[in-house]
């Protein structure tokens, strides 16, 4: 392929639908044909980045290589396609606006008047197009945020309409609606996705692919009748059912032609189907692992997309165990000493989370403490990691009043603290060490022996750090600092040697992760907790 091609994902009739596991697949299925593909997602609201929302208004924030807070879609895209995303990856309506402003007040548009079109809509434009150039991709997805009929939308599809336009067939439309089933009248109901196409035609957008999401099976006749009344090619509706692994969706894909009606679509030459064997390998090992491993998640967001990379980094881990995860959320606000041996019972290993704030911070340090002295396998992750440190310096150093700044910026021993550089920085979001950083790890330690290397990368999204003036204190009494930035000194990881697995990382693995290459960390986590089990 010469010229790079675009994929604008959308979607209609309600949100949730998918588009991020969607376009994920479609990655994929390309990536599979030997293309070279990247996913971009553009979110409507006017937030700058995610980094600033509650994770119950938006599910967890994923961070990208070069420090980028987005979006968690973004980490489906790297998962399923093993791509490195960047800050180019994600943008929302905030950045766009920011940008059209900027450049009016340098007085780059030359007295004119600032609107909508074209003036927002050419710097969406410039956004999609700026992957494909910069870096010669033959395909760049780009997934919308939000409904067909969004008020906020409105400036992308019209950005969409114009390439179309423009482009020709190197830009095509696939549009993913909702098919419900009505229980009472036994029928499945297309009226939906009419209207929701004929909202998309009605701002100058004809879909080329419709992916019907569905919790029954889409028989033929549905299939021509959305066909007759979308003006979209049979070969060209595809149906999205509810399946027992998001994993399965690209095969599902695969199998009713997707990736060959896109490259139709495109005027490209449909070669043989490839066998995606390491993806149906992971597959079928998936359905075969019947035996189970139940980690506890400790943190304090009941929400199943808070914690979604760690979710997805562990249920990987286990099917590469042979076994099928079972994850129990614990929320950390309703944990006392009191409850704490019930409220773990049966559990074979514990995921203190990360997260920002007070709220549910005691109940992680009981957490800690328990599985500390009853030995059972510990992940602590980012405020995780801060959180199994407070808890050995109150009840092993014996400092009772040992927090991090953060919490109590009282606290005569701050055995977690802010870093000197960022002690004067105010604005919310300007305050983090973000995106991958190395890190150092010493030999003969059991984090070494897991990655089996001593120089790794990792990404970071926090603003709190181990304080060195404690570190001999810690490894006299048994908590090893064996990871540490090779630059600033910072300790990233911490461990316990004398116990069965109880380590504690500054930076965030599971962003790491992949279905065809599973974070080491993850991977031994969960085997120690599968023989913790057996014994």
């Amino acid at each position: 392929m010469t010229e790079t091609k675009y994929i604008f994902v959308t979607g209609g009739v309600v949100s949730s639908l998918g588009k991020g596991i969607i376009s994920s697949s479609i990655g994929k299925l390309l990536q599979a044909r030997g293309y070279n593909i990247t996913i971009q997602k553009f979110d409507p609201y006017i937030n700058i980045d995610p980094g600033t929302l509650n994770p119950y208004e938006h599910g967890e924030c994923y961070v990208t290589a070069d420090g980028m807070e987005t979006d968690l879609d973004l980490g489906h895209y790297e998962r399923f396609t093993g791509i490195q995303t960047t800050k180019s990856n994600s943008m929302t309506t905030g950045r766009i606006y920011k940008s059209v402003i900027d450049k009016e007040r340098r007085g780059d548009y030359l007295g004119k008047t600032i609107q909508v079109v074209p003036h927002v809509t050419d710097e969406i434009k410039r956004n999609i197009k700026l992957l494909g150039q910069k870096f010669h991709y033959d395909f760049v997805i780009t997934e919308i945020g939000g409904t067909i009929g969004d008020i906020e939308s409105a400036p992308y599809l019209e950005a969409i309409r114009q390439m179309k336009w423009e482009l020709g067939k190197r830009a095509i439309n696939i549009h993913l609606t909702y098919i419900p089933y009505l229980q009472a009248a036994g029928e499945l109901k297309t009226k939906p996705t009419q209207h929701s196409v004929k909202e998309l035609q009605s701002v100058g957008i004809q879909p080329d692919i419709l992916v019907l999401r569905t919790d029954k099976h889409i028989g033929d006749d549905i299939r021509k009748k959305v066909a007759a009344f979308c003006n979209v090619d049979l070969d060209c509706v595809v149906q999205s059912e509810n399946l027992p692994s998001i994993y399965e969706v690209p095969v599902n894909m695969q199998n009713q032609g997707l990736d060959a009606a896109i490259l139709r679509k495109c005027g490209e030459e449909v070669k043989p189907t490839p066998e995606l064997g390491p993806w149906k390998a992971f597959l079928e090992r998936q359905r075969k692992a019947t035996q189970e491993v139940t980690i506890g998640l400790v943190g304090k967001y009941d929400l199943q997309d808070a914690y979604k990379s760690i979710r997805e980094g562990l249920l990987q881990a286990g099917t590469y165990n042979d076994h099928k995860t079972i994850i129990k959320f614990i929320n950390s606000e309703n944990l006392t000493e009191k409850n704490i041996a019930e409220k773990l019972a049966g559990l074979d290993g514990i995921v203190i989370c990360p997260g920002f704030g007070q709220r549910g911070i005691e109940g992680k340090i009981i957490a800690a403490h328990y599985t500390r002295t009853n030995n059972i396998p510990t992940f602590g992750i980012c405020l995780g990691m801060q959180m199994m440190v407070i808890e050995f310096a109150r009840n092993v150093l014996g400092y009772t009043d040992a927090n991090s700044r953060e919490i109590d910026e009282k606290t005569t021993h701050n055995v977690i603290d802010i870093m000197e550089e960022q002690k004067n920085i105010t604005n919310m979001g300007g305050t983090m060490r973000l995106g991958a950083y190395e890190c150092a790890i010493k030999q003969n330690s059991r984090t070494f022996n897991i990655y089996n290397q001593e120089f790794i990368q990792e990404r970071h999204r926090h603003r709190y750090e181990f304080n060195n003036e404690y570190e001999k204190e810690y490894e006299k009494n048994g908590m090893m600092c064996v990871g540490r930035n090779p630059e600033s000194g910072l300790i990233e990881i911490v461990e316990i040697p004398s116990l069965k697995w109880y380590i504690g990382t500054q930076f965030h693995p599971e962003y790491q992760s992949t279905v065809l290459k599973p974070h080491p960390l993850f991977l031994d986590f969960i085997k120690t907790a599968i023989e913790n089990k057996k014994k």
